[in-house]
Order: structure tokens, then sequence, then C-alpha cells
């Protein structure tokens, strides 16, 4: 059994909101589901930190959700910037329950017991937001987090992290993210949220012992990328 990885996959089968405006994003629900099926099998886990549909309200993801329920595997989903339609942890299981979605959980202060790794993360915040609530949403961000890690450290497997929001760039550093992150001793860490020309920006190494990796769908050719875990650091 394996375990992939891709972030921002915009689904938008009940919105008006069309991707393919953007280079690279021609047909891509078609190149997502052809790669998709080729690489995951049923026993299978994929993570995707956020983005994952357009839809403003839960009740609009039915057709979003119903494409993910179809494709092999198990779905991890976290929140991503976008999720607009994101809502309280017990609504959204609900909501799977009542349109009978039985592949996908939600990734949200809590954490999976997945093949040999302890799942967990949150959304994450903007490194340089300066507006008055950025404190508010950047510690809470901080606190989803932590309760996430403490919630898979006891699995007692190697942690390892998912963010929608990049932690570092080449440039730039989220330190509140980062301080969460060294002082639990993560060892691998996979973000999304940067496209296009942004993806120029991506730090994919180590980086204080933490090894980070993008897997935003445009970045990974909307391919499922194979998730594994540190290197002998």
């Amino acid at each position: 059994m394996s375990v992939f990885a891709i972030g921002d996959i915009h689904l938008s089968f009940s919105t008006d909101k069309p991707m393919d405006i953007f280079s690279g994003w021609q047909d891509y629900e078609s190149r997502l589901e052809k790669n998709w099926i080729r690489l995951v099998e049923p026993e299978d886990t994929v993570i995707i930190p956020g983005d994952i549909s357009w839809a403003l309200n839960l009740e609009d993801t039915k057709a979003d959700f119903g494409f993910l329920d179809r494709l092999p595997g198990t779905k991890i989903i976290g929140k991503g910037n976008h999720d607009f339609w994101w809502d309280t942890l017990t609504k959204m299981n609900r909501f799977l329950e009542e349109n009978g979605f039985t592949t996908i959980k939600f990734l949200f202060n809590n954490a999976y017991d997945v093949e040999d790794m302890a799942i967990c993360g949150t959304r994450g915040w903007f490194f340089d937001d300066e507006s008055d609530h950025a404190e508010k949403i950047l510690n809470r961000e901080v606190g989803r987090l932590k309760l996430s890690i403490e919630v898979a450290q006891k699995i007692g497997k190697e942690l390892v992290v998912f963010l929608h929001y990049p932690p570092l760039t080449g440039e730039k550093i989220c330190e509140p993210i980062m301080e969460v992150l060294i002082e639990n001793n993560i060892k691998k860490c996979y973000y999304a949220h940067l496209h296009g020309n942004t993806i120029n920006y991506a730090f994919k190494g180590i980086y204080k012992g933490i090894e980070f990796d993008l897997v935003s769908a445009d970045a990974l050719g909307f391919t499922p990328k194979l998730v594994t875990l540190s290197k002998k650091l």
C-alpha cells in the first residue's frame, strides 16, 4: 500500500470557475483522473492539502466530492485558502455520510495512522500578511498545527506534516509555523498553494533538519506524488 499527495486540484463541477483560462490547466480534470487511476490502487491513500473545490458552500461540493470518491484510494483532505465551503468537522462528516462518500476524510485538528506514518497538519498562513486580523489567524493555525501534531504523536510513528501554505520559500519563512515544526522534531513536510510562476519560489530541500516538498497539482503535472518518509538526516 502506498501514500500519495497532490494539492490544489480546484474542482468546479458545480460552479462556474474554469481553471483552463490559466496556462497549463487545459483539460486538467481528465488529466488528473487519468494519472490518478494509473498510479493509485484502491488500498492506497492520497493526501490533498487544500484547495479542493471552488464551491462556496458544502452542498455545492457534491459533484466535486463525487468525482473524488469515485477515484481509487482513501482521500485525506486538508483546508486551503479557497475552500470556502469548509465547515465544522461534525457537519462535514455528516455530509459525507448522507451522500454515501466513503473514501474521503478530513484533516482538521486530528491525525491519521497511514502505513508507517502519522499524517498531520493544517492550512497555515501567509508569511507577510500585515492586515489587522493576520496575527489572530496565524495564531489559530499554529494552535491547530500543534493539536494535530499532539494527536499524531500518540500514534507512535514518524510524523509527516501537510500544510496548504508553504512554511518557507527561497526568500521568506513563516517563523511561527517553522518553530512548531522544529520544536516537534518534524523531519518531513509537504505543502501546496504555489502555482504558475510562483512555483519558481518553492523551497524543495532540507532546512534545519526538515525536508520540504511542493505538491501543488500544476507543479506535479496533475500527477499524484508518492509520499516518503524523511531521509536519514
